[in-house]
């Protein structure tokens, strides 16, 4: 469970990012402020993993509150203000929401929190890192343990599983700005492959439980790199 903290002065923007939150399961809201000196006192009393951030508010700006944090949780940055982005990032927030922003664009960075928060630290952890990811009309939560493959078909993704395949209207490199770059490597322009899951490797052919993936002719030193882990 996810424990987050609005802080914006609109409270539109509270009714939306609630609105979005309430359609995701693994989300609990702590509070709602509207400056960044009420935020403080909540950070300072109460547990708090994720913070969606507004910039431009009364008395502090968001970026100078967040200065002040020894410990800050995850951030996500929601503004009307692009200007302000390498900024956010040199603060390494989790991603820069531009407003106004639907709820496919709020879900991509949900999973970005989800995947820093839950990363296994031991192996008796694996199987803890969720994603969701949007099918026909319905937001699946997937194990990204059991994700295979993912194989690329234009603007759609097929994700390959233990036991199903997912095709999702997202391109394959968006998917992949949401998966550990250290499991999940490309490999040729329209396959994604996962380490833990490589069977064995035959010239330029990677075995992937049933699946055969070819290693595309720029993706050969990835493929050398792999060996040599």
């Amino acid at each position: 469970m996810i424990k987050y903290l609005i802080v914006d002065d609109e409270p539109i923007a509270h009714d939306i990012i609630e609105g979005y939150c309430e359609m995701l399961p693994n989300l609990k809201k702590v509070d709602d402020c509207y400056d960044a000196l009420e935020a403080l006192q909540v950070l300072q009393s109460k547990s708090v993993d994720l913070v969606f951030l507004d910039l431009n508010m009364p008395k502090l700006r968001g970026f100078d509150m967040l200065r002040t944090l020894k410990n800050p949780p995850k951030v996500i940055v929601t503004t009307a203000y692009q200007e302000y982005a390498l900024e956010g990032f040199e603060l390494d927030v989790v991603d820069y929401l531009l407003k106004p922003f639907d709820f496919g664009r709020f879900l991509k960075a949900i999973n970005k929190v989800t995947n820093f928060t839950s990363k296994p630290n031991t192996s008796t952890e694996a199987g803890s890192r969720r994603i969701f990811v949007k099918s026909d009309k319905k937001h699946l939560q997937i194990n990204v343990d059991e994700v295979l493959l993912l194989e690329a078909a234009g603007n759609y993704t097929t994700l390959v599983l233990e036991t199903e395949k997912i095709m999702v209207r997202e391109k394959i490199s968006e998917l992949m700005q949401t998966l550990d770059s250290d499991t999940f490597i490309q490999v040729h322009k329209s396959y994604v492959i996962s380490v833990p899951h490589i069977s064995s490797i035959e010239g330029n052919r990677i075995m992937i439980a049933d699946h055969v993936v070819p290693v595309g002719q720029t993706f050969r030193n990835v493929l050398t790199e792999l060996i040599k882990r």
